[in-house]
């Protein structure tokens, strides 16, 4: 049963990886899928032919999430042609490391202008038509580095705790018009990031995961499509961990 037909949906960051994962899920379940993505366009093509080689419908939505008044007039040109978005998955972030006392304030600002930021500007972008449907899904992607920590990645984590807060008080703001507010919290997952690890920092990770494996991009997208279901209705502000066992909160 497609819990999702009739709905439309955009992931950002949607090309590759976790976001990738996560367009394929929502289309499964029945939802027209907005795939936006930054430069790779080779990329979210691809994501969008294999959508269509299941059977489902995509677009591609080329922005970066960080520049207001480009996110603002995509999203809002594509409501105005297609119709209000009823979820939207704040998937896209960047990580740019470096320990603390050596952090460029460059880095530091420009990843909080994707992660945080880009979030803000997609959620504003989104809500008015979103209200008036009166029906809605924001999940936002978080990590599970948002509540533990993780040296040389001060800026990441600060972005990702502060989409958390983000996340409970558009939960509180919105819920009376029928929007569920939710983020996703990802503990090590197997992506083109974590591909490129040294083998011995991979085993140092793994030691720490009681599930005994690091997870897969399908096991956060299938996270998000449960929050998107109506069988979530009643679920907001919440932060749900996928990281077996890594943090427990």
């Amino acid at each position: 049963m497609k819990v999702l037909e009739g709905k439309r949906a955009l992931v950002t960051g949607g090309s590759r990886g976790i976001g990738a994962a996560i367009c394929l899920e929502l289309a499964r379940m029945g939802a027209e899928v907005f795939i936006n993505f930054a430069g790779n366009t080779e990329a979210a093509k691809r994501v969008s032919a294999a959508i269509e080689a299941q059977g489902g419908s995509a677009r591609l939505m080329q922005f970066d999430v960080a520049d207001s008044a480009a996110s603002s007039k995509a999203i809002k040109g594509a409501i105005k042609e297609h119709g209000a978005f009823h979820i939207l998955v704040n998937n896209a972030g960047i990580t740019l490391d470096g320990l603390l006392a050596r952090m460029k304030e460059a880095d530091w600002d420009r990843v909080i202008e994707v992660n945080l930021k880009g979030a803000f500007n997609c959620t504003q972008a989104v809500a008015m038509a979103m209200m008036k449907e009166r029906w809605g899904r924001i999940i936002n992607i978080s990590s599970v580095v948002g509540t533990m920590g993780n040296p040389g990645q001060a800026n990441y984590a600060a972005t990702k705790a502060g989409l958390e807060g983000f996340t409970k008080s558009v939960a509180r703001e919105m819920a009376s018009r029928g929007i569920t507010a939710n983020a996703v919290a990802p503990g090590f997952i197997e992506t083109d990031m974590t591909a490129e690890l040294p083998e011995k920092i991979k085993e140092q990770l793994l030691a720490q995961i009681p599930a005994g494996r690091m997870g897969s991009p399908e096991d956060v997208a299938a996270a998000v499509g449960f929050l998107a279901s109506p069988a979530a209705q009643y679920i907001t502000g919440h932060v749900l961990h996928v990281n077996g066992g890594l943090v427990c909160d």
